[in-house]
């Protein structure tokens, strides 16, 4: 805890400090789920004991707050924003949001995730209230809403991505059902009940009704998939990747997703922007994550963790999603690309310069950057900072900064759009 001596020292030496870069480290963490090695070669960090490095997140989320170089002190990136919200974040985004509205990752998916949902801001608040009425501690494994807040994801493949996104066209569905013998009893149901009937039926079975179904479908592709004859585009793919290194006597219902999903796959530098409601999960690959500063997360499969079927359901979109891959808008002058979205928290933004090319920008709110590759010196006024590959940094509203690199330079920026 920070005394009132230290706070009112800290404001004096921030009222002091007229810089507007400041050097930010991001924390780690350790999900079973992460590979081993992408993020410790990032971040220069040795990672002798195997430990799996599944995020690294730049933020101020109460969890993990990311730390701020403030002359020869550390602290805290939310006591940072605390301390002085209208000059450290901006005031439009002050006014709005009263803190920090997202949070910055990097991913390194080795192992598949769990099928998501998130809520819309109105069915969050809505269900944070209910919960604290029934007194469901934050900390309760079957806690569904921690916060008040929304949760749209966007994210940017760093390497070859694999991930489900929202329901398949009702005729690749049928394709899919078809296609599985072990499946086509569910048909009907899809037919007459669509999407909404099909999965209430399959979330509302047993576990002894989910293995009888499914092991079948598990025996017959366990052996394909051991002699690699299965493609990454098939379900029957990672359903049987999901069983790697499992026992198989309790079968996960989220399989049956799988084939009921679209299978997306990014090639490095796509996006894929997941809106509330949209079903999800990341499959395999590195990417760069920028989302609303929330945990909220209802889970429909692919884990052991709580799932609410009945909030489920309340929160899923039940229609057919076209996976929109984007490339971006892209400013060749400026060396940066802008991923827009419908997401008025965060906007996330690529810059790649050569030596020939300035990146010349003006941060209307606060902005935080890392850099994936190369080196860079960052500019404004009298005040120079240089960076490394791993290395990141936090930019104070209204700053006319320019980027520099004298080889080559991958950056990734995140900020808050112009909320007026």
């Amino acid at each position: 805890m920070i005394s009132n001596y230290q706070g009112s020292k800290r404001m004096e030496n921030l009222e002091k400090k007229a810089d507007k870069f400041y050097r930010i480290e991001g924390e780690i963490q350790k999900y079973d789920w992460g590979g081993t090695r992408f993020i410790p070669n990032l971040i220069s960090e040795k990672n002798t004991t195997n430990d799996p490095y599944a995020e690294y997140w730049l933020g101020a989320h109460l969890k993990a707050p990311s730390t701020i170089k403030i002359a020869d002190e550390s602290i805290s990136l939310a006591s940072f924003f605390n301390e002085n919200p209208l000059e450290n974040l901006g005031l439009e985004v002050a006014k709005t949001y009263g803190k920090l509205p997202y949070l910055f990752k990097v991913l390194d998916v080795s192992k598949m995730l769990s099928i998501q949902v998130h809520p819309t801001k109105e069915t969050a608040a809505i269900g944070y209230a209910i919960e604290n009425e029934k007194g469901i501690l934050l900390t309760a494994a079957n806690r569904n809403y921690k916060d008040k807040n929304h949760k749209p994801e966007l994210m940017v493949a760093l390497t070859d991505f694999w991930l489900l996104h929202g329901f398949l066209m009702r005729e690749k569905l049928i394709q899919n059902i078809k296609a599985t013998p072990e499946l086509h009893f569910l048909l009907t149901t899809f037919l007459e009940a669509g999407y909404l009937g099909l999965y209430k039926k399959v979330m509302a079975y047993s576990q002894e009704e989910v293995n009888r179904i499914l092991k079948p479908l598990v025996d017959r592709i366990i052996p394909k998939f051991l002699k690699k004859e299965l493609d990454k585009s098939s379900p029957a793919y990672w359903t049987a990747k999901s069983l790697e290194n499992k026992e198989t006597k309790n079968l996960d219902r989220g399989i049956f997703s799988i084939y009921f999903f679209n299978i997306v796959n990014l090639s490095r530098g796509e996006a894929v922007f997941q809106d509330a409601g949209v079903p999800h999960a990341y499959l395999e690959g590195v990417n760069m994550e920028l989302m609303a500063n929330s945990d909220n997360v209802l889970r429909a499969g692919l884990t052991s963790k709580h799932i609410d079927v009945v909030e489920l359901i309340k929160n899923t979109k039940f229609e057919a999603t076209i996976p929109v891959v984007m490339n971006g808008i892209e400013n060749k002058e400026n060396g940066e690309v802008v991923f827009k979205t419908s997401a008025k928290d965060f906007e996330l933004s690529k810059i790649v310069l050569t030596q020939v090319i300035t990146h010349h920008a003006h941060a209307n709110s606060v902005e935080l950057l890392i850099l994936l590759e190369g080196t860079a010196t960052f500019t404004q006024k009298n005040e120079v900072m240089s960076l490394k590959k791993g290395e990141a940094i936090l930019i104070k509203p209204n700053t006319a900064y320019e980027i520099k690199t004298p080889t080559q330079v991958e950056i990734y920026k995140a900020s808050v759009p112009k909320l007026t």
